[in-house]
């Protein structure tokens, strides 16, 4: 497959965007940054820095060689894998149960989680540039809304750069996890309206309360449960999501952004279905896979799918 790298989109240092030529899909990859590093890959795992700790976690798509055997990984914590992405954590005895990173001005807490996660995600660093890149030429305080919005490094980027945010999340400890983010940023007194809601429910109501956004990120699960025992599948309920997104949007949108993990399907579905609902908007559609660049090979570990819609206009 060939492809070709794109000299022409501006993004943080170490970040490049990939259009291939045959699909027209886009591989957006991260190498690092000064407190990020995929160090190596291979044999079912990745081994990660993350400020100044190591970390080697579970990775099914690693299937090939390490460029170092395993066995001389020298880690701080090691994820030891008990069912499906369950497990615990095996780890030096001074290992902190949180630390601090700093991306793109943010300062965001880390800890490690019985699901092998640390808080954050940093192939999403692209989406952040880009996201940020548009508000920087948006007068005014457009209004976004962040589904799934998780510990919220995305919410806080876009009221950094000026934006009115609702920050929607189902889970409660992860709120917690996004204020102690929100007050370590120095952001405490940002517009951010948190919200622990059903997302159906949540976009349902706000249709009736006739709000409008001029900007939606969401990070949709396969499966997963609301507040009050609501169940999300991606399959039946994807769908509805993009409906009632399209209906609260509003009259002079920036941009959406949707990002898939462990969905079993190609970034084209994310794209058919934006392009189902919001194709009727003047903007370019986008769409390919989220991936990490090897410090030492630099050669690619895929981590998501997503796809995304800006507006072709210019905002005064």
């Amino acid at each position: 497959m060939s492809f070709l790298r794109a000299s022409d989109v501006l993004f943080p240092p170490n970040i490049v965007s990939i259009p291939y030529y045959n699909v027209g899909m886009v591989l957006l990859s991260t190498s690092r940054w000064d407190d990020y590093a995929l160090l190596d890959s291979g044999d079912g795992y990745r081994l990660e820095r993350f400020g100044k700790y190591v970390l080697s976690r579970p990775d099914p798509q690693a299937i090939w060689k390490p460029h170092t055997p395993m066995q001389d990984w020298k880690v701080d914590a090691r994820f030891q894998k008990t069912q499906d992405d369950k497990g615990r954590w095996i780890h030096k005895n001074d290992f902190p149960g949180k630390w601090l990173v700093r991306c793109m001005g943010l300062t965001l807490v880390l800890r490690l989680t019985p699901f092998k996660h640390v808080g954050i995600f940093p192939e999403q660093i692209q989406h952040w540039s880009w996201m940020q890149d548009i508000l920087k030429g948006v007068s005014g305080q457009p209004r976004l809304l962040n589904l799934f919005g998780y510990t919220g490094g995305a919410t806080l980027i876009a009221a950094q750069a000026g934006a009115q945010v609702t920050h929607l999340d189902a889970s409660k400890p992860a709120m917690t996890w996004f204020r102690e983010n929100q007050a370590a940023s120095g952001l405490a007194d940002k517009p951010i309206r948190i919200i622990v809601d059903d997302a159906l429910k949540f976009t349902e109501r706000e249709i009736k309360r006739g709000t409008k956004y001029d900007g939606i990120i969401m990070d949709p699960p396969v499966y997963g449960h609301g507040p009050k025992g609501e169940v999300w599948n991606f399959s039946r309920d994807f769908p509805k999501l993009m409906d009632n997104c399209r209906k609260i949007l509003s009259d002079r949108p920036l941009f959406v952004i949707v990002n898939a993990y462990a969905v079993s399907m190609s970034s084209v579905m994310l794209k058919n279905i934006l392009e189902d609902y919001f194709g009727d908007l003047e903007g370019e559609f986008e769409d390919g896979e989220l991936a990490l660049e090897e410090k030492t090979r630099h050669r690619m570990l895929s981590t998501g799918i997503f796809a995304r819609w800006r507006c072709s206009k210019k905002h005064e």
